[in-house]
């Protein structure tokens, strides 16, 4: 190979090496992709495309987030001839001289697993990186009747429903947020955050439940939520964040999480987003697939430079 050299993101370079890299070979490779951007001090974000000839070849980003401060986001992406030949290491060893001393130099990086695609190559770059595994994430469907439908005529129990505009559930939504994240990857959710991410209309959510333990009128608090998002394509499933009250243990609100995922499975299929982190949700998911009543349909493991440390 004639000499690699670096220069900073341009416009015009996504068009480029759209050219180079080929299609998106999945929505989550598509989505990494938006992470190649200009240069930023706020939010902090260093882009840089490795070049031969003048011709790209690869590019790769380091950002940083509000919401997770810890560690910034690391990206990279080389076209597929010129794989295992080092660029992308030397991508990862240049973006490094561009963070600035007050910056947060831990790195993460994330890579997905798909019936369709072993991520065999990125995989093992992350390892050559030295990054260690801190989560595993699967987006999952459960079809209708894998659940028996909870009854509630028994028990004081209440499923309600909820603006998604509601504080009471953007709170919920905040508290369970950042109490999953709190071993692996400490959030700064805020209301305002929250709401903005995760609730607010252009995010696609269109409503949402909460199961109480007894009536609201008669100081009835939260176990359960659930929060529905219009599909990304016609048919598809309906995508749901499930979550519980973090004020509540695992044991007291396992059952709660059971009966809300078994509502939402009564007549329609959905697809869910469980974080190894979600225990409570983990081991349901983990129950079904064991039965064949679950299909995971994607695995991202999420790594960091300071897993082993």
């Amino acid at each position: 190979m004639n000499e690699l050299e670096f220069r900073p993101w341009r416009s015009g370079d996504d068009l480029e090496l759209l050219q180079i890299f080929g299609d998106p070979r999945s929505p989550q490779a598509h989505q990494d992709r938006t992470m190649l951007r200009e240069n930023s001090d706020a939010p902090f974000s260093r882009t840089l495309v490795a070049t031969v000839d003048g011709v790209a070849i690869g590019a790769g980003v380091v950002f940083a987030s509000s919401l997770h401060p810890q560690r910034l986001w690391l990206y990279v992406e080389v076209a597929a001839e010129q794989r295992r030949s080092g660029v992308g290491t030397a991508l990862v060893h240049q973006l490094r001289q561009q963070i600035p001393a007050g910056q947060a130099h831990e790195l993460k990086a994330r890579y997905t697993v798909t019936a369709g695609d072993p991520a065999t190559a990125a995989a093992g770059f992350c390892q050559s990186l030295g990054l260690g595994e801190i989560q595993v994430s699967r987006d999952v469907v459960l079809e209708p009747g894998a659940l028996a439908e909870p009854v509630f005529d028994t028990n004081d129990r209440v499923i309600e429903d909820l603006s998604t505009g509601s504080v009471e559930l953007t709170k919920l939504v905040m508290d369970f947020y950042n109490a999953v994240h709190t071993d692996w990857d400490p959030a700064k959710m805020t209301v305002g955050s929250a709401q903005r991410m995760l609730l607010d209309e252009h995010t696609g959510a269109q409503g949402a439940l909460v199961l109480r333990d007894k009536p609201k009128r008669e100081g009835g608090v939260p176990l359960a939520f659930a929060v529905s998002y219009v599909p990304a394509r016609e048919n598809a499933p309906t995508d749901v964040l499930v979550g519980h009250n973090p004020a509540f243990s695992d044991d007291e609100v396992a059952e709660a999480v059971r009966d809300m995922v078994a509502m939402l499975i009564h007549q329609y299929p959905v697809k869910l987003e469980v974080d190894s982190s979600m225990f409570v949700l983990s081991s349901l998911i983990d129950a079904l697939a064991a039965v064949e009543q679950a299909t995971v349909i994607s695995t991202t493991h999420i790594l960091a430079s300071d897993a082993a440390k």
